[in-house]
């Protein structure tokens, strides 16, 4: 009896390894209306909305249980969150669609990772001759980017890159229809940044750590959406991006896309009940679909008949990847772990 209780327990611990301290995880009776009961006389948790076009709320954000990662079994939804012609808030230029936190925890101390996973699809896709600021601080000390950088030469740019001090330590191109999982890995107390990522069902992995940085946050300024430069024009053509899994633990991370509450679907800004009595062995071990590892090319590549290249330090291979297996000239796709391959300098 011990033995079981044991390794029940055991089970339970490795689907949640972390404390959540803020969870926006959306169950299944949350609808897009929700949103609109926030205001600042009236903050309620989860999510703050007021970073957005002058159009009805449905113009900008909508869930559904297709728009979310079928790896993430914690999400009874998915948000998608749209970016267009009208996105303009307090008169700026730039286009903006952005939820933020709205907790009393602190998530601005500690040893922190802030979980989520985006998406892109080819109906609405992203304009790659903009730049795209995306889950981003309010000190930019960290985020995701994508498309033409401003101040960038050319028109377009289709890299999905994560930038820590203005400098980008990760990228990979941008495919659509592909989940990509992200954790950014925060320090506030030691001043580190690192990231762990991953692409469709595979768990994440780490990718850079102890990277020195600024962190900070008052709990309220974690901007979940997208930020678009006009970079000299604009455009106003709809972009779709889908976001799942979102929530910020406490060190140790969970690395398993099914998240924090694995199977049960957990209410949104709220963990389910986590009593050992709640959780069997079956809900711990959601089902996933094996993924063949993408073939690793064992040296460097230039573009050819057969697709486009991946660019220098971007991601090249790994189980789950859909993107380019060949690298640019001059650089050779390096294995890191069954997960992640890279094109590293010759």
């Amino acid at each position: 009896m011990k033995t079981s209780v044991a390794l029940l327990s055991l089970l339970v611990a490795s689907a949640r390894a972390g404390n959540v301290v803020w969870s926006g995880i959306f169950n299944s009776s949350f609808a897009v209306a929700d949103f609109d009961k926030w205001s600042f006389s009236n903050e309620i948790a989860p999510w703050q909305w007021y970073i957005h076009g002058p159009g009805a709320t449905s113009e900008y954000l909508a869930v559904s249980p297709n728009f979310k990662n079928p790896a993430d079994t914690s999400d009874a939804q998915g948000i998608k969150i749209t970016i267009d012609g009208t996105s303009f808030w307090n008169g700026q230029t730039m286009e903006r669609s952005e939820i933020l936190p709205q907790t009393s925890a602190n998530i601005g101390t500690g040893h922190l990772y802030y979980h989520f996973s985006l998406m892109t699809s080819t109906t609405n896709p992203p304009n790659a001759g903009f730049e795209h600021q995306i889950a981003f601080f309010e000190s930019h000390f960290t985020e995701i980017k994508y498309g033409l950088i401003d101040g960038e030469a050319g028109t377009t740019d289709n890299l999905l890159r994560w930038d820590t001090n203005s400098q980008t330590q990760w990228s990979t191109q941008l495919v659509a229809n592909n989940w990509y999982n992200f954790a950014y890995d925060i320090d506030f107390s030691g001043g580190t940044c690192g990231l762990w990522a991953s692409n469709g069902s595979a768990p994440l992995v780490q990718i850079k750590s102890g990277i020195s940085c600024s962190p900070s946050s008052n709990s309220a300024d974690w901007h979940v959406g997208e930020l678009r430069l006009p970079n000299g024009g604009t455009n106003a053509a709809a972009e779709d991006w889908y976001w799942s899994g979102v929530f910020v633990e406490q060190a140790p991370i969970t690395t398993s896309i099914a998240g924090p509450f694995p199977g049960q679907g957990g209410s949104a800004g709220t963990a389910p009940p986590s009593s050992v009595s709640s959780v069997g062995p079956t809900s711990v071990a959601p089902t996933t679909t094996v993924v063949t590892p993408t073939p690793v090319p064992t040296s460097s590549s230039t573009a050819s008949a057969s697709g486009p290249t991946q660019t220098i330090w971007g991601q090249c291979g790994g189980q789950g990847f859909t993107g380019p297996t060949s690298c640019a000239a001059g650089s050779t796709c390096s294995v890191g772990n069954p997960y992640y391959s890279q094109c590293i300098p010759s």
